[in-house]
This record gives C-alpha cells, sequence and structure tokens, in this order.
C-alpha cells in the first residue's frame, strides 16, 4: 500500500466535506434564524440552568445569573412533567452502558497516572526501580501513554457518547449490549496490550505500540459500541440534528478506519511506516478525541447555563473545517527528515490553517457565556468545561506555530513536544471528561455526588498541578533544544539544563494525580452508596433531573 496515495484519498474526502458544508449552507442551516442551536431544549426551557453535581445553593445562585441575563425565556415555568419523563427514560436506557465506561475509565485513569508519575520521577532519579524490567522508563511510559490513549480517555468520551445520544435523538438507547460487548472486548485488548508492554512486546511505534493481533480488537468494540448511533438515526425523533450530533457520529465512524488503516499488518515499512506512524498519531486526536470533546462541550456548556448556543453557524463551520483541514497535519512531526518536501509543507499549511477551526468554536464560546461568566463560581462541571475549552485554544494555537519550521527547529525532540500533548490530551480532553462524569453520573445512578466538596478539591489540584507540570516543561523543553542547537556544547548539556524542570514536572505530575485519586475515590463512594439505595427511595426532585 502507497502510504502517499492514503494521505491523498483522506484529503479527498475533506474536499467531500468541504461541499457537504456549502450543501448545508444552501439548505439554510447556516440561517442567522436557525432553530438548531435550541434544538436540545425543549419548549419553555430556555433559562433555565441545569448543574446536577452543585449544591442547593449553588444552583440558586446559578440560577440567578441566568435570570440577570437571559432574554429569550417565554416562560418561568421550567420543563414539563412530561419532558422530564421522557428525559428520565432516555437516561434509564443508556445507564447501564454509561455505568460500565464510566467505571472503566476511572480505573485506567489511576493506571495510567501511576505509571505516568512513576515514569516522570525516574527521569531525575534514574537510579530508582532499575532491577525490575517492566519497572524501567521505557516500558512505564508506554503503559501510560497507552492507558491514557485507549484506557482512560476513549472510556470516559465513549461513554458520555451513550450517554448523550438517547438524549440528543429523543428515543431510548438501542443497542446496550453491543455497548457492554463492546467495551469488554476493548477493555479486554488493552489488559493484554498492557501486559506485552510491560515484558517487553512492543510493535515500537508511538501510540501504535499495541501490536495488531491485540489491538485488533480496539477497532471490533469501537464498532460496536458506535452501532447504537446507526440503530437510532432512524428511530429519532428529532427533526433536527444538533451539532453534537455530527462530530460524535463523525469521531465514531473516523476512529476505527483511522486504526485498521494505520495497523494492516505487513504493509508499512520503513520511512513509510513513519509517515503512517504520524498521520494516526495526529489525525487521532484531531478526528476522535477532538469532536468528540467539543460535542460534549457543545451540550453541556448550554445546558448549565439555561442559554443555546450564540452562533449555531460558527459550531457548523467549525465542524467542516476540522473535517477538511486535519487529516494532513500530522507530517510536521517529521520535519528533517527523508519523506517528500511537499508533504511536509502541505503538513504544515493544514497546520496552520487549523486556526480557523479553532477560533471558530473559542469565540463561539466566548458568546456563549459573556454575561455569564459569575456562573463559574457556582457551577462545578463549568469549571472543567470552561478550563478544557481554553486549553483548546492554546493547544491548538501553540501547534499550528510549532509546525512552522523555525519554531521547530528549537522544539523538536525535546520535552517542550511532551508539554504541549498535555496541553491538549489533558488540559483539554480530560478535563472536558472530568466535567462530563460530574454531570452525568447523578442521572446514571439517580443520585447526587455524595461529598460534592470533593469535586471543588480535585479541580484545584489538578488544576494547580497542570500549571506546574506546563510551564516547567516548557520552559525546560526550549532550554534543551537551544542547548542542541548550539554545537559548541556537548549533548550532556542539553540532559543536565532540564534536570531542574524535570523534578518540577514530577511535582505537578503528583498534584494531578493526588487529584485523579479524588476523583477516582469519590466515584466509587458514588457507586457504592447507590448500589445501597432501596429502589422504594424516591428520585430527586424534578429540577435536578431535568437535562
Amino acid at each position: 500500500m502507497n502510504p502517499t496515495a492514503v494521505l491523498l484519498a483522506t484529503f479527498i474526502l475533506s474536499i467531500v466535506g468541504l461541499f457537504a458544508f456549502i450543501w448545508s449552507m444552501r439548505k439554510g442551516l447556516f440561517d442567522a434564524t436557525s432553530s438548531g442551536a435550541r434544538s436540545i431544549f425543549s419548549k419553555d426551557e430556555i433559562g433555565q440552568t441545569e448543574e446536577p453535581s452543585a449544591t442547593a445553593q449553588q444552583r440558586r445562585s446559578l440560577q440567578g445569573v441566568t435570570n440577570a441575563n437571559e432574554r429569550d425565556s417565554v416562560s418561568q415555568e421550567g420543563v414539563s412533567p412530561t419532558e422530564i419523563a421522557a428525559r428520565e427514560a432516555a437516561d434509564r436506557s443508556s445507564a447501564l452502558p454509561a455505568y460500565v465506561l464510566f467505571a472503566c475509565a476511572a480505573v485506567w485513569l489511576v493506571v495510567a497516572s501511576a505509571a505516568g508519575l512513576l515514569a516522570s520521577v525516574k527521569l531525575h532519579a534514574p537510579d530508582l526501580l532499575t532491577d525490575t524490567a517492566w519497572l524501567t522508563f521505557g516500558r512505564l511510559r508506554t503503559i501510560h501513554l497507552n492507558g491514557v490513549a485507549y484506557g482512560w480517555a476513549p472510556m470516559g468520551l465513549l461513554g458520555l457518547a451513550i450517554w448523550l445520544l438517547p438524549r440528543l435523538l429523543h428515543t431510548p438507547l438501542q443497542g446496550g449490549r453491543l455497548v457492554i460487548l463492546g467495551a469488554a472486548l476493548w477493555n479486554g485488548g488493552l489488559i493484554a496490550g498492557l501486559g506485552g508492554l510491560a515484558v517487553g512486546i512492543s510493535a515500537g511505534m508511538e501510540w501504535l505500540e499495541i501490536p495488531w493481533q491485540i489491538g485488533s480488537l480496539f477497532a471490533i468494540g469501537g464498532m460496536l459500541i458506535g452501532l447504537p448511533l446507526v440503530f437510532m438515526l432512524p428511530r429519532r425523533k428529532v427533526h433536527h440534528l444538533y451539532v453534537s450530533v455530527w462530530y460524535m457520529g463523525a469521531a465514531l465512524f473516523w476512529f476505527p478506519i483511522l486504526y485498521i488503516v494505520a495497523k494492516i499488518p505487513g504493509v508499512h515499512f520503513g520511512v513509510e511506516q513513519a509517515t503512517m506512524n504520524w498521520w494516526y498519531g495526529h489525525s487521532v486526536l484531531g478526528l476522535f478525541y477532538t469532536p468528540m470533546s467539543i460535542a460534549i462541550i457543545y451540550y453541556l456548556l448550554p445546558k448549565i447555563i439555561g442559554r443555546p448556543v450564540r452562533s449555531y453557524n460558527l459550531s457548523l463551520l467549525g465542524f467542516w473545517t476540522l473535517a477538511f483541514f486535519y487529516g494532513q497535519v500530522g507530517a510536521h512531526h517529521l520535519i528533517g527528515g527523508p519523506i517528500p518536501e511537499w508533504l511536509i509543507t502541505l503538513s504544515i499549511v493544514q497546520s496552520v490553517m487549523m486556526i480557523i477551526p479553532v477560533l471558530a468554536f473559542s469565540i463561539n464560546q466566548h458568546l456563549t457565556l459573556k454575561g455569564y461568566f459569575s456562573a463559574l463560581k457556582h457551577s462545578p462541571v463549568l469549571r472543567f468545561i470552561f478550563f478544557g475549552a481554553c486549553m483548546y485554544t492554546v493547544a491548538s494555537v501553540q501547534g499550528s506555530l510549532e509546525a512552522l519550521r523555525s519554531l521547530n527547529a528549537v522544539t523538536h525532540f525535546t520535552h517542550f513536544t511532551v508539554a504541549h500533548a498535555h496541553l491538549g490530551m489533558y488540559g483539554f480532553v480530560s478535563m472536558v471528561i472530568f466535567g462530563g462524569i460530574y454531570f452525568a453520573m447523578p442521572r446514571v445512578v439517580n443520585m447526587p455526588w455524595p461529598k460534592p466538596a470533593l469535586i471543588s478539591w480535585h479541580f484545584w489540584l489538578v488544576v494547580a498541578g497542570f500549571s506546574i507540570y506546563i510551564i516547567t516543561l516548557s520552559i525546560g523543553g526550549i532550554l534543551q533544544g537551544l542547548v542542541l542547537l548550539d554545537p559548541a556544547r556537548p549533548f550532556m548539556d542539553s540532559v543536565a539544563v532540564t534536570l531542574p524542570w524535570l523534578k518540577g514536572r514530577s511535582i505537578g505530575g503528583a498534584m494531578m494525580t493526588l487529584g485523579h485519586l479524588i476523583f477516582a475515590y469519590h466515584l466509587a463512594l458514588m457507586i457504592i452508596r447507590s448500589s445501597s439505595v432501596p429502589s422504594s427511595v424516591p428520585a430527586p426532585a424534578p429540577q435536578q433531573i431535568t437535562a
């Protein structure tokens, strides 16, 4: 298989996506009067806030913020009992699959965090635990990456997608058993894959270390988890497909294709293997994790503040330009390598053009929250969602600039790229997952969070730790790059100059890990308490369960 032909094929598909965008404009989906942004709200619901993780006082204060700003609501009656019953039924239909996926996500978060923290410490304490092969840095770092990339992040995102689909399509979840089977296959493959990595069995390509014989379970499991969308679309009871469905549907379609193409055995060798490696490595970030996370933000942010997305036009623009521009950005990781210069140039151009969907999303979020920023004081979920949205902007703009040859010459092969990767996968994706689970779990188990104060502890610990992590690693990476470019200095100087900053990385990582343990403990406590609640106990008040 010719990798250039595969990459050109993805580019052609992107062009097809652009024509689809033009078609959507001709059909009026881009009109300023479009009702699409209101499609997730029932009649008279605009102006009614929704925050299941907040305390009663926080909900009252949050509603006060919306009352002071929202002028579109025609009624203060809120959601009708009929709508409440319909949404409760939707939540019940997706409760078990979402429950399973959230529990798996929490387990992998703890495992990946422990591996990542120990790997970080070993960078400045290399003699630590050197007698055990599976605790060496090379294996721990790979376990950490795969635990996050194929454990925590996809389980959390897929759980939220399964929970959202019945609400967005106004129909009960179809194929819930297939979701559980897919999750079992996926997690079985991940357990086997991480076990293989621990004993030294690896394909040797970043993001694709797990051998294809095991990794094929990810593609099969992902397809099974995505089947409910296929079953539910023909049965939907909504006239308009909200933009979150577009993002989730595309991501669920893209991931199995990306993984299968990248892991086809006996096809990719040498330079073309590296080309395909980074085509996949970047595409899975931009065409799976990113659209899934954006879909969650586009649903939760309006729901929390009781206000539709300010510009539905921008949400559609962001979707189609993401699909159009992201297919080729991975090759900028190979600047200076023995691959065609035109391919690298195309990658740099598309990396810079990614500023368009990023700005479309960022401006839309700012306009939607304009006048509502004080709601951040009262909504724990909104803090996570807002922080994630901001980090998406920062990570994406930084990535576009980092693709330029002049900047890439300094940052390439340094710790700066590690910091950049965490801006996206942690600052953006993980924070959105945290917020989404805090919003969804009270609906899944039909009870409030046992200790709301732990949510604030979690947020501030991970934000503080993440800030220390990013700042120290970015500074250390730039200093490392400058030393590497100086021919008068020996290579070991580039190692020595990073040591103080690597210690800062471990401090930040320790704080983040503590926050993760609090999150996992709180989730486990909620699961234990929900299983001990008798079925005769009444559900929470309607204002706590509407969505």
